[in-house]
């Protein structure tokens, strides 16, 4: 693997000048917290939280106060637990389509019965009330899942596996990325096609839309792999960001001179922070332990994006959390999101909690048992 350079260039802690943000601990009960989603549940125009831990799906009402409210949408859908969740509004009626991923067992590459489960959650009348699980046909090691939009009236559900079949130690046949086409009857046939099955250890995925195409960033032991949906099927033009530099994480955003940056937690579950610029790499941050997201925003209304990451186990620092990363013209500048709640993250995103205009952070913390809002005072 080649050296990441330049390593910690400009870096700096910020000043007074810092962006500030509230936390707000939701649920501080969770058992684990694999995976968050965003998006509107109940129809009432605003973003609410949803959960896939352990044993439960779970969301959390927006109130547009400081109540949240707990409800499950599923629970004990497999033996093993639950991994990944996607919530997107599909049909444009103002409420999201959710699919989840359970059955994780990484370490069984070979027996789907043991190892991976998809399922599509058909809404009830009610949304508080448990929806039903549709099952779909899935690969072993279901890791993580997007819904992407591939047509003006066509959605698909990309699933992506950990492992290929019989994979040992990133070694073997390669991830088998699936496409689900969204039907008109989710209980009905779900149409699946090949994305992509060259890549191992592929830990997490972007889908990015344009108005004009979409394309597939996947994360992954060979680096960052982008496909594009073209001619009615995924296809990769060989376009590649940080080829050979393993990834783990992946988010795309918009450098002050508007053009595209990525940004990659580097290697799986790893200690660097990379951003890549016309495919350059910079290391923001190199002391993360386990490293396992990151998400790039406009939180301070500057017209391009700053960086935020987080990592689960305790550094050499003896600290985990949440920072964020600002470039200021000369070098990236880092600042802490918050200090006094400890947070061990699992996931995050980015969203606009309480629609101000400016997003907001949202965590879940794996061994602190935790889902933390961490809300930004900009305005």
């Amino acid at each position: 693997m080649k050296t990441l350079l330049p390593l910690l260039l400009g870096l700096s802690l910020m000043g007074g000048d810092a962006p500030s943000f509230k936390a707000q601990v939701i649920d501080n009960q969770i058992d684990i917290g694999y995976g968050l989603a965003i998006g509107d549940v109940d129809g009432d125009k605003r973003p609410d939280i949803l959960l896939a831990d352990k044993k439960e799906i779970v969301w959390y009402r927006n109130t547009g106060k400081e109540t949240w409210p707990r409800y499950v949408m599923a629970a004990n859908l497999t033996e093993k637990d639950n991994v990944c969740i996607a919530a997107r509004d599909l049909d444009g009626d103002g409420k999201v389509e959710v699919a989840v991923g359970a059955q994780w067992d990484p370490g069984e590459t070979h027996d789907p019965a043991q190892s991976g489960a998809v399922f599509y959650l058909v809404r009830p009348a009610d949304p508080t009330q448990t929806w039903e699980a549709v099952r779909l046909p899935h690969e072993p090691t279901t890791h993580r899942m997007k819904w992407a939009k591939v047509g003006k009236n066509k959605s698909q559900l990309i699933v992506v596996p950990l492992h290929g079949r019989d994979n040992k130690n990133g070694e073997g046949r390669g991830v088998k990325i699936l496409a689900y086409e969204f039907p008109e009857n989710p209980k009905g046939e779900w149409k699946t096609e090949l994305v992509d099955s060259t890549l191992h250890m592929t830990h997490n995925a972007e889908v990015w839309e344009d108005g004009r195409e979409t394309k597939l960033i996947v994360a992954a032991k060979e680096g960052c792999k982008i496909l594009r949906y073209t001619g009615g099927k995924w296809q990769h033009e060989g376009e590649w960001i940080g080829k050979d530099y393993p990834a783990g994480e992946v988010k795309r955003g918009l450098s002050s001179d508007k053009k595209p940056l990525l940004a990659t937690v580097s290697p799986m579950h790893g200690n660097e922070l990379v951003v890549f610029r016309d495919n350059r790499p910079t290391v923001l941050f190199n002391r993360m332990a386990q490293g396992h997201a990151v998400v790039c925003a406009d939180f301070l209304g500057l017209g391009y994006s700053q960086v935020a990451t987080g990592w689960r186990m305790p550094n050499g620092d003896r600290t985990f959390g949440v920072r964020l990363f600002t470039p200021d013209g000369t070098g990236w500048k880092q600042q802490e999101v918050d200090e006094s709640i400890k947070m061990a993250c699992e996931d995050l995103q980015a969203a606009d909690l309480d629609l101000d205009g400016d997003p907001d952070l949202i965590a879940s913390g794996r061994s602190t048992l935790n889902v933390v809002v961490y809300w930004n005072l900009r305005k």
